[in-house]
């Protein structure tokens, strides 16, 4: 939590469940990135977060902006950004958008398919593409490997037929899996991609384009390696395998810019001794939950770490949960999660690390639950 959120939450007291983000926060994340990676086009994922104010900043810093719908288009561009600065990403996209977003100025376009590529020759005639390759996403919490991408070997085949279709073969892309904790899963993608770039460049397509994709970590409730980390790893394999003849590189971080920003403010509603069993966990059920916005904890996937006004008294093993009437609605049960045995009813919990993934993720009215409030200071 940084000082001008716990300043904000001392002072106001707001409702809750509410996010308060440091915007400065978000511009000291963006530099620190572009401090470590200076070749590299900085894509804000504006999935990760989409609120006006994030996109505002961000755009009078220089960022580009990777976009996943129509609608987050038409955000960026409200907020300032230039077409020329925004990649519409997501490799499954409405013909609708399509033809909007090319109406718009939008020129650069992502694909996995040949169906989606020709559905991109119809309606943004002549528009840069790149291909989507699928990628090892071991060391991601969050893993994004199932749903996108395609294989080097179809690859090889779809870039050729975009020129065929007369749009521009701009370049490659990866994704190596969403809370990234090894740098060398870039290294590996890296070389992975690098050999069809070349393969591609030599039968002569003029890629010029490689998008290394996001899935920079930040800290929940472990440590994850420093921004200097994954800068070395990434520039190591791109002047193993490229040499001096770089491509544009891409990075498309979203987590990383706005997680450590935002901390969600929560109210207790109820602590239930369920089991009498002396050794049994305590059930601690906040007026948040995974149809609130804390969707990113199915699966136990990612572990938010959380700090009480109790903190540095006794602990006890806890079972979080939201406050629905859906058997779902269960945060965390098998992460050994610790809170203090005062905790009750009424005190306030802050999810710390919380800038990402929780807005947009929250339902509009699931048992009748208000979206969580927003105040971006």
């Amino acid at each position: 939590m940084t000082p001008k959120v716990a300043q904000f939450l001392d002072t106001h007291q707001p409702a809750t469940p509410c996010l308060v983000l440091d915007l400065d926060q978000v511009e000291a994340n963006y530099r620190s990135l572009r401090h470590v990676l200076p070749l590299a086009t900085i894509y804000y994922a504006v999935k990760a977060n989409p609120a006006p104010q994030i996109l505002g900043r961000l755009t009078g810093l220089g960022s580009s902006f990777d976009a996943a719908g129509i609608e987050e288009i038409e955000q960026c561009l409200a907020a300032g950004a230039t077409p020329a600065a925004i990649s519409f990403g997501n490799t499954i996209k409405k013909a609708s958008a399509i033809a909007r977003a090319h109406a718009l100025g939008v020129d650069l376009f992502a694909f996995d398919s040949e169906e989606e590529l020709r559905k991109l020759a119809a309606h943004a005639p002549g528009a840069r593409v790149y291909c989507r390759l699928m990628v090892v996403n071991d060391g991601a919490e969050w893993p994004l490997s199932k749903k996108f991408g395609t294989s080097v070997g179809q690859a090889r085949l779809l870039m050729p037929l975009a020129a065929e279709l007369g749009l521009r073969p701009w370049g490659l892309s990866f994704h190596v899996g969403s809370q990234q904790t090894d740098p060398l899963a870039y290294a590996k993608a890296v070389g992975e991609a690098a050999m069809l770039f070349t393969d591609l460049t030599r039968s002569g397509l003029d890629l010029r384009f490689l998008n290394l994709g996001g899935g920079f970590p930040t800290r929940y409730r472990a440590d994850v390696p420093a921004p200097e980390a994954f800068a070395d790893a990434i520039m190591k394999a791109m002047t193993d395998h490229f040499g001096n003849d770089l491509p544009d590189m891409a990075i498309e971080p979203g987590r990383s810019m706005v997680g450590n920003a935002g901390v969600v403010s929560s109210e207790v509603v109820l602590v239930s001794k369920r089991n009498p069993d002396p050794e049994a966990p305590r059930w601690v059920y906040l007026d948040i939950g995974r149809f609130g916005g804390l969707a990113e904890t199915e699966g136990e996937a990612i572990r938010y770490r959380l700090t009480t006004p109790h903190d540095g008294q006794a602990t006890g093993p806890v079972v979080l949960a939201g406050p629905t009437c859906d058997g779902a609605d269960i945060l965390y049960e098998r992460s050994g999660y610790q809170l203090p045995l005062a905790l009750r009813d009424g005190d306030r919990v802050a999810i710390e690390t919380a800038g990402a993934y929780v807005t947009t993720y929250a339902a509009q009215s699931f048992n009748g639950f208000a979206p969580l409030a927003e105040y971006y200071i």
